[in-house]
């Protein structure tokens, strides 16, 4: 197996000359560029006695200057510490101190809200936007940095794609990115990757995703997540792809133009994109008027799929293989669609602490609301007596899972065993193929009156491809379900413009909508009220709801 910097090397050299980063919008650099500008930062690291090991950290959005500090960072031996950018000043100020970084690169708007004197083993902040000095301890900083990139130009310049080469590689064991989770229940852990649980990621990727030198990624998801470094960054350019970073807030206005610009090779998900283009654009055609007529004959029906298929592979560029939804489950209503009409989607699975990928099946395998078979070299259980129809814990073990929780003993045995085993707390299911399907969070589980496990998530994701419903979250009090819901105000202002009494008109279509998922459900789970819920539920920087903030 290749180890983490000689595939890069090859990868360097082999594609010299071709394009590797662009910010949308902006200036391209090939290969050979970025290489140097990798090993001026080296230079830098090295000159500067920032030692293997050592902590970088790294905040800011998708850009080109993002990729290249990683990548220096990584390939160095330095431990990069990715911080995404949604999360709040307190919390990246907090990572930056708990991580002991000693070096901090950020957007300019990020680093004018960071205290730095409250950050005692900081030694600089450096700009991601220009790559300049913003905050130095040692007032020499400037000049030294100046002399150094002076006497190393030169020499950096003279490389070539044949002299071209990275640091020793390290041992595979050892830290290579110290991961804050997002999380849903509190402050975030801090996972340490080690540089097997990136390769197991890459290698995975390499021989069972395809992609080929030239092809194209639009990178928009964040990149400091670990499925969208894994696999719109590190994978694409270990094999000579053209990395597009889109590093503005991916709206359905600018995905689309910049879809049509760039027409990506892979497109990687979130479902609440997918799930908002069906809801405000296709759900309505197959609800109401002549479509939805057309649509229940078999012949129009294939004839309409066939059409609404183009019409969407044209919205995502026209030039996809595959789109890989990640991060949280896939309305049922929305996959089934997309899975009649033949668009090559497919769910994946996996968490931060697996550095991420646990499961996946490309789209012509794949099976409805699974999330794909466990990936190959990782071992995966449900503890359960009976994993096919009993739900229980899924477990898994392998190359990619993390060393443990940083500065964390007492979360690191709770869910790793000595063994390797890591307790996920996803509970699910795997049928015969070894198809894995999750049913829910273990800790987001309520027991039914008779003992039965009522699985939230399933409940919400019926709810919010229903009218008016923007999103929901099931919570239970006193014995009763109750979801609560935030509107979609949109969808209710544009029904019911210059008309009064809107409040009442909302609660009887809430009632509807509770009706209509009632008569789907079993009894044990069917909820007893809708409640509308006055503001939009507080995230995670992915897209899930905080959950721990809305129980009672």
């Amino acid at each position: 197996m290749t180890a983490f910097n000689r595939l890069f090397e090859e990868s360097i050299r082999k594609y010299w000359e071709c394009p590797a980063f662009t910010d949308y919008g902006g200036q391209t650099l090939t290969y050979r560029e970025a290489a140097r500008k990798i090993l001026l930062l080296q230079a830098i690291f090295r000159r500067r006695e920032i030692e293997p090991g050592d902590k970088i950290a790294l905040v800011g959005n998708n850009s080109t200057n993002w990729a290249l500090v990683y990548l220096a960072a990584v390939t160095y031996g330095a431990v990069i510490v990715p911080i995404l950018p949604e999360f709040h000043d307190e919390d990246v100020q907090h990572i930056v101190s708990h991580s002991e970084s000693l070096i901090l690169f950020a957007t300019d708007e990020l680093a004018a809200r960071i205290d730095e004197e409250r950050l005692e083993r900081l030694r600089t902040v450096v700009s991601l936007d220009s790559l300049e000095l913003l905050y130095y301890r040692d007032k020499h900083l400037p000049h030294e940095v100046r002399r150094i990139e002076a006497e190393e130009q030169a020499k950096i310049e003279a490389v070539t794609a044949r002299t071209f080469s990275l640091p020793p590689d390290r041992d595979p064991e050892k830290l290579a990115a110290l991961v804050y989770t997002s999380g849903t229940s509190g402050f975030s852990k801090g996972a340490m990757l080690p540089y097997r649980s990136l390769m197991a990621n890459i290698n995975f990727a390499r021989d069972g995703m395809r992609l080929d030198m030239a092809e194209r990624i639009l990178s928009f998801l964040p990149l400091a997540h670990a499925y969208a470094a894994s696999f719109d960054f590190l994978f694409p350019f270990s094999v000579g792809c053209h990395l597009t970073f889109l590093g503005q807030m991916p709206t359905p206005k600018v995905l689309i133009e910049a879809f049509a610009e760039v027409r990506p090779s892979l497109i990687l998900f979130v479902p609440l994109i997918i799930e908002k283009l069906y809801k405000k654009r296709l759900a309505p055609l197959l609800r109401h008027g002549p479509v939805s007529v057309l649509s229940r004959l078999p012949v129009f029906s294939a004839l309409i799929g066939k059409k609404i298929r183009k019409k969407l592979t044209a919205t995502f560029g026209g030039n996809f293989k595959e789109i890989v939804v990640g991060g949280a489950a896939l309305n049922e209503e929305v996959e089934n669609f997309l899975k009649k009409i033949k668009l090559p989607i497919t769910v994946g699975y996996g968490m931060t602490e697996c550095g991420p990928l646990i499961s996946y099946s490309p789209w012509f395998e794949h099976r409805a609301q699974s999330v794909g078979k466990a990936i190959p070299g990782l071992e995966c259980r449900i503890d359960s007596p009976d994993p096919v129809r009993q739900p229980g814990e899924i477990i898994v073990r392998g190359p990619g899972v993390m060393l443990g929780y940083y500065k964390n003993r007492e979360a690191t045995e709770g869910v790793l065993s000595k063994d390797g085993w890591l307790r996920t707390g996803d509970l699910g299911l795997i049928d015969e193929a070894g198809f894995i399907y999750i049913k829910g969070r273990s800790k987001n589980m309520i027991l039914g009156p008779s003992g039965q496990n009522i699985y939230p998530e399933e409940i919400e994701s019926r709810l919010n491809v229903l009218p008016y419903v923007q999103e929901s979250l099931v919570v239970e009090e006193t014995g009763r379900l109750v979801a609560l819901v935030y509107p979609d105000w949109d969808a209710v202002d544009a029904e019911r413009e210059g008309k009064e009494d809107n409040q009442a008109w909302l609660a009887e279509r809430m009632k509807e909508n509770r009706e209509a998922v009632n008569r789907n459900l079993p009894a044990y789970c069917r909820l007893a009220e809708i409640r509308l819920h006055g503001d939009a539920f507080e995230k995670t920087p992915t897209h899930k709801i905080k959950r721990y903030r809305y129980l009672t």
